[in-house]
């Protein structure tokens, strides 16, 4: 009788610490699942913000462009020489800006994309994680489902005698 209590007891025993990890590992897939849903957030935005920056790219090369042409156009009268010369070292200024601005853009546009690139593989091994996780959880499931069964026959045998 005493072998059976024991032998109740250490199957207890097993299916508590295997509803224990169980949950665990529960809780470790929602968190890996969250932290997921977040890196996959800023995936998103900064994909947005690369295409908001490639936008104002091209609004400066044709900004430059119209000025540029704007300045020939300009050159032709001579009256307005002082004027176009003026207004050239402006445009020219404001092309300095602008191409200064293109290479922080396009400086912006390559981190953004390492930083993508670096989040895409965050997501893979956080994926990775949560398919090992998962796969870890169904072993302890049909563990815990085993221990049980052997459990229900354990008692049983009990009933029989």
């Amino acid at each position: 009788m005493d072998r059976i209590k024991e032998k109740l007891n250490t199957l207890q025993t097993k299916v508590d610490s295997v509803t224990a990890e169980n949950e665990e590992l529960n809780a470790k897939i929602k968190k890996l699942e969250q932290e997921l849903l977040v890196k996959e957030q800023e995936v998103t935005s900064l994909t947005h913000k690369n295409n908001l920056l490639e936008g104002d790219v091209e609004k400066l090369e044709t900004a430059l462009s119209d000025s540029k042409k704007q300045a020939l156009e300009g050159a032709n009268n001579a009256t307005t020489s002082d004027n176009l010369t003026r207004k050239n070292q402006i445009l020219e200024e404001e092309n300095e800006t602008l191409e200064k601005n293109v290479r922080e853009l396009m400086e912006k546009l390559r981190l953004t994309d390492v930083k993508a690139e670096h989040h895409e593989r965050k997501v893979s091994t956080l994926e990775q994680t949560v398919a090992t996780a998962e796969q870890k959880y169904e072993e302890l499931e049909a563990k815990y489902k085993k221990a049980q069964e052997e459990l229900e026959q354990f008692a049983k045998d009990l009933d029989n005698i």
